[in-house]
């Protein structure tokens, strides 16, 4: 049921319309009503909401989230993941395609989207796979899939080698106008390899991914995008070499964005430490130099969008040799922390740490929402910017645990989520309509 609500009192950052300051805000009917400078009185029946001291900001977009369904229900489920979306602030998330089932025809799209209208939390935009059963071999039907609502095509979690079925995608999406999204990676050159190529494998010796797998295949594909025209995304960056290339390739005009994992800007590949696997994941920790890059794009813009590649995984994938675990880590619920860590570091301002959250990446996919401006979807996360925590797994609304930031103590927590002018977390606590 929509309610009609007040804050009073909010630190509003929109950065799309400008805004950063105290402002009230009014919610009608599911849409943002009003934002004003002074106070607004309050409509009969209203909530009224006390948000002195806290940011009001537009709910955030995840552009890149695992959510397991279907096939892989003992990892995450659509309602779990959206669980843990909502509990970290985010309104929005676009779910891979690497299911068991994989996402490569309607029937799939249709079921995901079926189990997101149940769960009744947040927005949930599926992307659709590039190749069939995510084989690199033949194209799935696009138009289908984007008919039946994917935002995106991708074969995350596997690079598509064959570079003139790259070029052919390319052009194919182009009739859509959504974007072809990329796990670069050169199997030839990553084969084999557990970790970053560096110190730290040599130490622990393991064998390395050197960070030329990730950068080639960026150049590859930043070619196929000069002479096709078409719309490019690169999913977690990693390494200052694919930075560059991106940063150079934006200068020139091409149709090419980016996203970066708070993991990859937190944690360097020290944080492997002696074979710890919730620091193993797909592209690896890099080195301090590649954090430092990626650190740097987030402020010049070079980067679109912080997306979390939530990958949630079962114990028994982790609790393995380093070189069989399983890649990834669970995100959804420490994203906030760790983008706010770079904003009390004097990293970024509040402003740009807000834009990389929602208005970039509703730009990046087109998506609605990313702004608080009169009409716009009442989809608002409201949070305590200087509030300490301490992460604890347990206590994860995801259904999985792996993440290597157990026991960390972070600054910065979500106190309201807000879909569709409706509350579905507030306080650490859930507000399901079910």
């Amino acid at each position: 049921m929509m309610t009609t609500v007040l804050f009073q009192r909010a630190r509003v950052i929109d950065p799309r319309n400008g805004v950063d300051g105290v402002r009230d805000v009014l919610v009608t009917d599911g849409r943002v009503a009003q934002v004003s400078q002074g106070p607004l009185p309050a409509p009969k029946d209203a909530r009224v909401v006390d948000a002195t001291d806290k940011w009001l900001v537009p709910g955030f977009i995840d552009l890149h989230v695992h959510l397991r369904e279907p096939g892989e229900e003992g990892k995450e489920t659509v309602l779990t993941g959206c669980r843990a979306a909502v509990a970290g602030g985010f309104t929005g998330v676009v779910a891979m395609p690497n299911t068991k089932v994989v996402n490569d025809s309607a029937l799939v799209t249709e079921l995901v989207l079926s189990r997101a209208r149940d769960a009744d939390l947040c927005h949930v935009y599926p992307a659709g796979a590039i190749t069939k059963g995510l084989k690199g071999e033949e194209l799935s039907e696009a138009g289908e899939l984007i008919g039946a609502g994917c935002v995106a095509l991708t074969d995350d979690g596997r690079p598509v080698m064959n570079a003139g079925l790259m070029r052919r995608v390319l052009q194919y999406a182009t009739q859509f106008d959504v974007p072809v999204m990329v796990h670069e990676e050169d199997l030839t050159l990553s084969a084999g390899g557990a970790m970053h190529e560096g110190a730290t494998s040599t130490r622990l010796g393991l064998r390395g991914i050197p960070s030329s797998a990730e950068v080639a295949m960026v150049a590859r594909d930043l070619v196929l995008l000069e002479e096709t025209k078409g719309r490019l995304h690169v999913a977690h960056v990693s390494c200052e070499g694919s930075v560059r290339l991106i940063r150079e390739a934006k200068k020139r005009g091409l149709r090419v964005t980016c996203e970066v994992a708070p993991h990859h800007f937190t944690l360097d590949d020290r944080a492997v430490g002696d074979y710890d696997t919730h620091a193993k994941m797909a592209p690896p920790l890099r080195s301090d130099v590649d954090v430092k890059a990626l650190r740097e794009a987030l402020v010049d813009g070079t980067v679109d969008a912080i997306a979390t590649d939530h990958a949630p995984h079962g114990v028994s994938d982790k609790l393995v040799e380093f070189e069989k675990g399983i890649n990834g880590i669970v995100g959804l619920e420490t994203a906030l922390g760790l983008t706010l860590a770079l904003v009390h570091e004097g990293v970024l301002t509040p402003r740009r740490a807000v834009e990389l959250l929602s208005d970039g990446p509703a730009r990046v996919f087109g998506l609605p929402g990313g702004h608080l401006a009169p009409g716009a979807p009442a989809d608002i996360t409201l949070l305590s910017p200087s509030e300490e925590w301490t992460v604890d797994a347990h206590r994860f609304y995801s259904r999985s645990r792996n993440t290597p930031f157990h026991g960390r103590t972070l600054k910065g927590r979500v106190t309201q989520t807000w879909v569709g002018g409706r509350c579905v977390f507030e306080d650490g606590q859930l507000k399901e309509s079910r």
